[in-house]
């Protein structure tokens, strides 16, 4: 019996190829619609705070009040002293950041954001290396960028130089895909030079990341370091992560945007393939008279039009499957990559089913009010 109204479902569908077609294109405009607007929220989210998650820190010491990673503050040397002496803390490494002016040999500018750490020790070093090597940085004036940025840095290749601050820097090291979602380029150096390219005094930095001994109580050593430092906040790396995000999200109104394009695409979708889905339905009408008037149960009726749903959301899921997926390639060396995950696909497939299941509501209530006698007095 499943199998006959598999059978009779497919018919259906495929009886008016023209029709099908509008249904599944309709079905793959809104699927693609939604997944461009959540993969730029996932990308969004992952993007502002790429540097926290590239972190190899237990907790995080950071000014108080610090929003996110890129709201440079500063701290003092002796706070990180104190961090030390604290029993259970192995390293309380100091991380500088902050925006400064890259001089290209022409004469521009335009601004960066300089990321600086310990470059043998504990820090947030460049990842994804393409050229050159992290022990490269430690060359005088050496520095990492993104090749993305190659162009608007006027570098074409590593031993290029620059200036920053009024001092010359080389390009010794070339990373991917660690691109900065404020479209500032970010410049990886050593502690001291990141000091010199930023104005910082040298008993400053930005932050202090703390590496916890595996032997000992994150917890208790966390506040013990909140107890003795003052006028600084102690966060585990997810806290930290999760404030960043909040901040960018939500404080500043882009994610806000995102999150409504997301749930806009899903309702404009709903609502297209609802449409397709009906009018579809609506055209086989005499054929679900005939059903009911040669003696169909209702249950079965709904499980033809549920089945034709179901049938519709496949073939248009992975036609936007492919569509999106061609738009992720595009996209992923931009400044604000689409991003879809596994869990994401596996949850627009079930929304797919969803979106045309409910749309199928429609039909069936359309269907159901049919009088089967208009079948006999035609």
């Amino acid at each position: 019996m499943s199998a006959l109204k598999f059978k009779l479902a497919y018919r259906n569908l495929f009886h008016d190829r023209l029709r099908f077609v509008a249904t599944i294109v309709g079905i793959v405009f809104s699927i693609v619609l939604v997944t461009v607007q959540a993969g730029l929220y996932v990308g969004f989210r992952r993007m502002v705070t790429t540097m926290i998650d590239h972190s190899p820190a237990d907790l995080w010491i950071m000014p108080a009040g610090t929003k996110c990673f890129e709201d440079p503050s500063l701290l003092d040397d002796r706070q990180r002293f104190r961090a030390l002496a604290i029993e259970g803390v192995v390293d309380a490494a100091p991380l500088v950041i902050g925006y400064a002016q890259w001089r290209l040999p022409s004469g521009t500018t335009t601004p960066v954001f300089i990321v600086g750490s310990e470059l043998q020790g504990f820090g947030v070093r460049p990842w994804n290396l393409v050229a050159g090597r992290v022990e490269d940085l430690s060359i005088p004036d050496a520095v990492a960028i993104d090749q993305s940025y190659s162009e608007r840095l006027g570098v074409s290749a590593t031993g290029a130089n620059a200036e920053i601050r009024d001092q010359r820097v080389q390009v010794a090291a070339m990373t991917r895909g660690i691109r900065s979602f404020t479209t500032t380029p970010y410049v990886f150096a050593g502690v001291d030079r990141a000091r010199a390219y930023t104005g910082m005094a040298p008993n400053k930095a930005s932050y202090f990341l703390v590496r916890v001994s595996p032997d000992a109580d994150a917890g208790k050593v966390r506040r013990q370091l909140r107890e003795s430092l003052s006028d600084v906040e102690v966060l585990t790396a997810a806290e930290f992560r999760s404030r960043s995000r909040n901040f960018w999200l939500f404080g500043t109104g882009a994610g806000a945007a995102l999150f409504a394009g997301a749930l806009l695409g899903l309702i404009v979708g709903t609502v297209i393939v609802a449409q397709t889905l009906y009018s579809s339905t609506k055209d086989h009408l005499s054929e679900f008279a005939t059903l009911r008037a040669i003696g169909s149960s209702s249950r079965y009726i709904y499980m033809v039009i549920v089945w034709q749903a179901l049938l519709s959301a496949i073939v248009g899921f992975i036609g936007a499957a492919g569509i999106s997926a061609i738009v992720v390639r595009m996209t992923a060396e931009s400044a604000l990559a689409v991003v879809v995950t596994p869990g994401m696909t596996f949850a627009l497939f079930l929304l797919t089913g969803a979106m045309c299941v409910a749309s199928a509501i429609a039909a069936i209530v359309q269907v159901m009010r049919i009088d089967p006698t208009t079948v006999l007095a035609r």
